[in-house]
């Protein structure tokens, strides 16, 4: 069964709460990528995922992530590949960024989501735990906490 995590943001996040969930999302990624497994991030559109894609490349070279943008790189992708598409291959980690439930989380081990600080973000995210919730998915939830990136 799909273990579905939603990672609640702290509060003192919510000016930069958008960049907040960006940021974390990327640190779940890569900390799974160190852990050997293979990780899709979805997002909304094309200009989400290329932020993804952007925010990834400036991670501290200690920590880079191999990531490619949906269709792009090795035929099988990079062990992190970013999309706003249905994605369609083999993958333990999905990490969503969309402001719905994908039709497709079930081919995933874990899904990791996130509830924002602001009360619009909290809204929605609510209906999306809700949506898995009725559609029989194991949920928890934890605080997001921040590696601290800045040392050694």
């Amino acid at each position: 069964m799909t273990q579905v995590t939603f990672y609640i943001m702290p509060e003192e996040q919510s000016e930069h709460d958008v960049s907040a969930v960006s940021r974390y999302a990327c640190e779940l990624a890569s900390d799974s990528y160190r852990n050997n497994q293979r990780v899709f991030i979805l997002t909304d559109n094309q200009k989400q995922a290329e932020q993804i894609d952007e925010t990834l490349w400036q991670f501290d070279p200690k920590r880079f992530v191999p990531h490619n943008l949906q269709g792009e790189g090795p035929k099988f992708g990079a062990p992190v590949e970013i999309g706003y598409q249905t994605f369609r291959g083999r993958r333990d980690i999905l990490i969503n960024l969309s402001q719905s439930m994908p039709d497709f989380a079930r081919q995933f081990k874990q899904v990791y989501d996130f509830v924002p600080s602001d009360e619009s973000g909290k809204k929605i995210a609510r209906e999306r735990y809700k949506q898995f919730r009725a559609a029989g998915f194991a949920l928890s939830t934890a605080p997001a906490l921040f590696a601290n990136t800045d040392s050694e």
